[in-house]
């Protein structure tokens, strides 16, 4: 009986702590969720102080410093080559390609290989670049806020996705011409031709166009994206009063 009477004591101080407990969590949660609000109506505040239309002009010439200044890069002699980031290697089913060449003493013929795409990955670009350019300057940016305050490479995202498909439409018969131009074709014929007569391997017939179109396309991507990322996080790289004025609201 006298067991039962302590327990009976402890059983409103016990109620009292978790009842406390409670309300401390409630509160913190209420605290959470103000901070929150707070926050989402101080990001709409500040876009609401710009237009949309000076947003969307802010972010595409964001995006087009992203092809002068990143893209145009890549057109140069190594723009793909030597730029790690981007280089184009041996597609994923022709790393046994490559891996044989060098096996049988053939290794700077698949050094060529690969600098004969990037060759020609470089050659398109240079004449693609106007490409880019258009869609930038036509794309409709109906949701330019949620880009504004989005990721460091929302607007390259937004332009990717929006952008891809039409693009390469038209990349791939640019790449189709620039393996031509820069003799990549030749040099995968006889790699292929070399790998192909090797006894035992099963024989390979890649399709470049598509391969170096979708690799040359990401690369630019990659590029606008970096310059993107720069303009967001760094102040000196907002040459223009437009940047200056967009920008400063998502920092």
């Amino acid at each position: 009986m006298k067991k039962i009477y302590i327990l009976a004591l402890f059983v409103p101080l016990f109620s009292f702590a978790q009842i406390g407990d409670l309300l401390k969590r409630a509160n913190e949660k209420a605290q959470a969720k103000k901070t929150t609000t707070t926050a989402s109506r101080s990001r709409n505040s500040i876009t609401d102080l710009l237009g949309t239309t000076d947003i969307g002009a802010g972010l595409k010439e964001a995006l087009q410093k992203g092809v002068t200044e990143q893209v145009t890069k890549l057109t140069a002699v190594d723009g793909f080559y030597k730029n790690e980031t981007v280089k184009i290697l041996f597609p994923e089913e022709l790393q046994k390609v490559d891996k044989t060449l060098r096996s049988i003493g053939l290794s700077s013929l698949a050094d060529e290989g690969v600098k004969a795409l990037n060759r020609a990955a470089e050659d398109a670009v240079k004449e693609a670049t106007p490409i880019f350019v258009s869609a930038i300057t036509s794309m409709k940016i109906t949701d330019a806020k949620n880009i504004l305050i989005g990721g460091d490479t929302a607007a390259t995202t937004y332009l990717e996705g929006t952008t891809s498909t039409s693009l390469a439409a038209k990349f791939s018969p640019v790449i189709q011409t620039s393996l031509s131009k820069v003799g990549a074709d030749k040099i995968w014929e006889t790699i292929i031709a070399k790998y192909n007569k090797v006894p035992l391997v099963t024989k390979v017939n890649p399709d470049l166009t598509n391969y170096v179109t979708e690799k040359a396309m990401e690369g630019v991507f990659k590029m606008i994206a970096v310059e993107e990322k720069d303009i967001r996080t760094n102040l000196s790289s907002r040459t223009s009063p437009l940047l200056k004025k967009v920008f400063a609201m998502q920092d």
